[in-house]
């Protein structure tokens, strides 16, 4: 017990500084290219912060694992904006640009409602994978049509060689600081977890889902502190994109297409997950910004779901 505590601990110290360096680094990307925060947050930075979820997923599947594949990876989704997104509308409501996140986010909804979709059956559906990853490409090109747009037209400071190679040690040094503190923190808690008796489906949903957000959840806090709330909000919509429309179709492919939806990711999981979107995203795209009663309603909503699966869980 004592050594999962201290691997907790290094994995504490190891994320959140690991946070404060790489925030620092893409925040100065941002401005010496000249691409906007939220461009720089929703493809550097989430692609960065998705690495936890992705080994972790990939590795569920590779062996055989279901529960914690999708299970993770959805509730990461979850996570990310039911938590994450959350805290950082409610300490920082920002009035944005509906340009810059209209079509990632109805990205984002159309590809976890394919996802649904696509989880009815024996094993999740190739046509659905191939959508998935369709959606991911389409988000990729309009991330890099915002960015030279954004970079063409800004006035980019100058930069010495001995700024862009100590920001890009901070960004690399940062980013991996960030994966192997969340990697100790979820081996920690979910050795913790399965010795009191926890389903496995339960601490993917839960502990392994929060645990590889952990990357999101520093950067978010970090960049709040730094007051760069459009990099923090960026951030979670990109990995959001990941987490469906690449992992998942990945994880499929490796696990031979024997990826199989259980009933809890039918039924509760995914469910849950495309309502904490719509509540995030809806009221975004109509009022052009977000505001503390949607922090509160989302905060709300995925603390009711993480009780409901945790002690009320029909499918555990």
């Amino acid at each position: 017990m004592w050594a999962l505590i201290l691997l907790f601990l290094c994995g504490l110290v190891l994320i959140i500084k690991g946070g404060d360096f790489f925030v620092d680094a893409a925040t100065w990307m941002a401005e010496v290219s000249g691409i906007p925060h939220f461009v720089i947050g929703a493809t550097v930075v989430s692609l960065a912060t998705t690495l936890p979820e992705l080994i972790v997923s990939v590795l569920g599947a590779l062996r055989g694992s279901n529960a914690i594949a999708i299970g993770n990876a959805v509730g990461s989704v979850t996570a990310n904006t039911g938590l994450i997104m959350a805290i950082s509308v409610l300490c920082i409501p920002s009035i944005v640009k509906r340009s810059q996140y209209a079509l990632k986010s109805v990205l984002l909804l159309l590809a976890t409602v394919i996802l649904y979709l696509s989880s009815f059956g024996k094993s999740f559906s190739l046509i659905g994978s191939v959508l998935l990853l369709l959606i991911f490409v389409l988000s990729v090109y309009e991330s890099v049509k915002s960015a030279k747009a954004g970079s063409a037209e800004a006035e980019k400071p100058s930069c010495e060689k001995k700024d862009i190679a100590g920001n890009l040690l901070k960004f690399v040094f940062g980013a991996a600081g960030i994966v192997f503190g969340a990697d100790f923190l979820v081996t920690s808690a979910t050795a913790i977890a399965k010795e009191s008796g926890v389903p496995e489906a339960v601490i993917s949903a839960t502990i392994v889902a929060i645990g590889t957000s952990l990357p999101e959840l520093v950067t978010t806090v970090t960049a709040i502190v730094k007051k760069q709330s459009a990099l923090s909000v960026g951030n979670i919509i990109g990995a959001n994109l990941i987490d469906i429309t690449v992992i998942l179709p990945v994880c499929s492919f490796v696990s031979g297409g024997k990826l199989v939806a259980l009933p809890q990711n039918l039924y509760l999981d995914i469910p849950i997950c495309l309502l904490t979107l719509a509540i995030a995203i809806i009221p975004m795209l109509w009022k052009s910004k977000f505001t503390r009663p949607q922090g509160v309603v989302l905060l709300v909503s995925y603390l009711a779901y993480v009780v409901t699966i945790s002690f009320f869980n029909p499918f555990g």
